[in-house]
């Protein structure tokens, strides 16, 4: 009976806290992909690569295990995002850092600068009391995997199966930022159309 109730509570636990624990696995891996990017191992860049796609893997997993679990939370939902945001505008930074190829600044600064934009958006709305007015569209997720594989690509850069990487993940990241303004118009017409109607 002992045991059984200790297997209880420490199952609980688990599905209560291993959510956050992949949120801050994903944050802590931020300082060793930014090391290994700029470090001379001769395969730097497909590791680095590697890191980033296991902080995705994370992100989905700790989202997906929470809603499945039920175990969502006010500290969950602030810390998740902030994670997210981090890593991507980390590697982002990383990428042009590396090359200065003027699209592709351009791209980073579309996507880093409609994150910024639209945490301000959903920060403004939640005092005016419409939070849920600033909902994620579909066009929001799709530019997330395009998001996300193209800057798996650059990171990577060698290429992979024979196909070039870079190259697929360069065209790939402007896609995925004519995709972040048409997701920002969408979320700024929703927030607008709210405040409207509620005036």
């Amino acid at each position: 009976m002992f045991a059984h109730n200790l297997s209880s509570r420490y199952n609980h636990y688990m599905k209560s806290q291993l959510p956050n624990i992949l949120t801050w696995i994903r944050i802590v891996l931020i300082p060793i992909f930014v090391i290994i990017f700029f470090s001379d191992l001769e395969y730097a860049r497909p590791i680095s690569g590697v890191i980033f796609a296991i902080a995705g893997f994370t992100d989905w997993l700790d989202g997906t295990l929470a809603r499945r679990w039920g175990q969502t939370s006010n500290f969950g939902a602030f810390l998740d995002p902030v994670a997210d945001k981090l890593m991507v505008s980390t590697a982002l930074i990383l990428l042009i850092s590396y090359d200065q190829d003027i699209l592709l600044v351009l791209a980073a600064i579309i996507i880093i600068g409609r994150e910024i934009a639209v945490s301000a958006l959903r920060e403004w709305m939640a005092g005016l009391g419409l939070r849920n007015a600033v909902k994620v569209h579909a066009i929001g997720k799709l530019k997330t995997i395009f998001q996300m594989g193209s800057l798996f690509a650059l990171l990577y850069q060698f290429p992979l199966l024979k196909l070039p990487t870079y190259q697929i993940g360069y065209y790939s990241l402007i896609f995925a930022a004519l995709l972040t303004l048409i997701s920002m118009s969408l979320y700024l017409y929703s927030a607008f159309t709210a405040i409207k109607a509620a005036e």
